[in-house]
């Protein structure tokens, strides 16, 4: 098991008794986020603002011709879970998810770089709040950046699709309805390392159906449930990208990337 996945465990089993609010999603007995007035996964920060996104960025984006197809819709040649071929299924021009098989990676590494991919919930949704329809887009493997049916419903503020996990709330909720194909375009700047300790953060941008969720925001290090994220010692500057098994099919279509070396001068 990583040492994401030790935290994750850790986490949602060795926290045995997490203090939900009564009446609304979210927790109260977590820590304040580093330089924000807001613990982790308040249940009392506001609730994004929510934003029917328009039909241009539906879907289809045609990969530009400098791009790294990752998966065009026939085979998962591209990916791995631990060095095996990836467990997923691949059907209709789409990947889905395999719940229980575990997290899928990109064999290759990138730096800095533009990210389109596209997925959809399934309808009729089950569960709520982070219990319907769960998954996440891992940058570097380490930062999140939520996949959830948020269509009519809410979840923690910093837990809504297009967040950085943990840490920064999407500046709005673009969510769809379910079973429609959502658009993800993601602009992500790699952290510099200097002697092995990080010296300006990484950034992210986030388009979701083309709505502008977070804008060049700093991520404040790897995804952490519940406890504040922060940069460790040698955190490296490029790694996979990564796609969660949370235990509910998502599917996925349309991934590519476009590696950007010159934020990594």
């Amino acid at each position: 098991m990583n040492s994401r996945s030790l935290i994750l465990a850790a986490a949602f089993l060795g926290a045995a008794f997490p203090t939900m609010s009564a009446d609304k999603p979210g927790y109260t007995d977590t820590p304040v986020i580093t330089g924000q007035k807001w613990k982790v996964h308040d249940a009392d920060r506001p609730q994004p603002r929510v934003v029917a996104p328009g039909s241009t960025f539906s879907h289809g984006a045609t990969a530009p011709a400098d791009a790294v197809v990752l998966f065009d819709g026939k085979d998962l040649s591209k990916w791995t879970k631990g060095g095996a071929p990836a467990p997923w299924k691949v059907e209709g021009g789409y990947m889905e998810v395999i719940g229980k098989t575990g997290d899928i990676q990109t064999k290759d590494k990138f730096g800095s770089f533009q990210l389109h991919l596209e997925y959809a919930t399934p309808n009729p949704p089950v569960g709520d709040s982070q219990g319907r329809c769960n998954s996440g887009v891992f940058l570097h493997g380490l930062y999140e950046i939520q996949v959830l049916d948020c269509y009519n419903n809410p979840t923690y503020a910093d837990g809504t699709v297009g967040c950085i996990y943990g840490q920064w709330p999407p500046l709005v909720n673009g969510a769809k309805p379910p079973g429609q194909w959502h658009s993800y375009d993601i602009i992500f700047e790699a952290p510099k390392v200097d002697g092995g300790k990080v010296v300006e953060p990484a950034y992210v941008t986030v388009i979701l159906n083309g709505v502008v969720t977070q804008h060049r925001k700093p991520i404040l290090g790897p995804v952490r449930h519940r406890d504040v994220a922060a940069y460790e010692p040698n955190t490296p500057t490029s790694g996979p990208i990564g796609l969660q098994d949370h235990g509910d099919p998502v599917r996925f279509r349309n991934i590519w990337v476009r590696p950007l070396g010159e934020y990594d001068k």
